[in-house]
């Protein structure tokens, strides 16, 4: 690097600690970044995402709690999974399905003050939580969870089980590209990989609960 570039650099970090450990910040950059590219790929103009980013201030407990949970129903509610956990991209199904890897969630969940200090225990009491208030209909657009549904992981107690974490490892086997050991999967990434051009190497991950597989996600992702 540099001199000239040091000393840029060096003046723009406390602008940059700031901006990047600002969660506004962050999803306007995210939202813009992608906007522009998704209109430059399909030949669209103007706005993308249908409402501006915005943050609430919450207390914690209650409030806290009702709030994750209605965010968490929200795919319940639109039809698109009969169960919160099944849906993958809310916190609750990163929780469930990827066992929160990497302890990118918090398992606060509200709980805290409550005297929950035991994290499975939080995550139990959060989905029992999830569930009853799922099932209570209110008079609200959109659909509920089923009431088989509640008295089924009733009777489980809420816990999640060994053969739910497997369960939900067998979504690799519809949304991956190439399954098997990590050589099979390497072999055959590169007998396909000049039909399906990436910016980076493709590496075959170990599948979390499936001992000795891997997989590569769809190739054209």
């Amino acid at each position: 690097m540099h001199g000239k570039d040091k000393i840029c650099l060096d003046g723009q970090i406390p602008f940059l600690k700031q901006k990047w450990t600002s969660l506004s910040e962050f999803c306007k950059e995210l939202k813009q970044t992608f906007s522009r590219f998704y209109n430059k790929r399909h030949g669209r103009r103007g706005f993308f995402w249908g409402e501006r980013f915005k943050s609430l201030i919450v207390e914690k407990g209650e409030t806290l709690i009702n709030c994750l949970a209605y965010i968490d129903l929200n795919p319940v509610r639109a039809g698109l999974v009969a169960k919160p956990e099944d849906y993958r991209w809310n916190s609750i199904g990163y929780h469930v399905q990827q066992k929160n890897k990497g302890d990118f969630l918090s398992l606060d969940f509200g709980l805290r003050e409550f005297g929950v200090l035991d994290a499975k225990e939080r995550l139990r009491l959060y989905r029992k939580f999830l569930y009853e208030a799922g099932a209570i209909k209110k008079g609200e657009k959109g659909k509920g969870i089923e009431q088989k549904t509640v008295e089924k992981e009733r009777k489980k107690d809420y816990r999640i089980t060994r053969t739910d974490r497997f369960i939900y490892r067998t979504r690799y086997f519809t949304d991956s590209g190439i399954i098997g050991s990590k050589d099979f999967v390497r072999q055959q990434y590169l007998r396909v990989k000049e039909l399906f051009p990436s910016a980076k190497e493709k590496k075959p991950k170990p599948i979390s609960g499936l001992k000795g597989l891997y997989s590569l996600k769809r190739l054209t992702e």
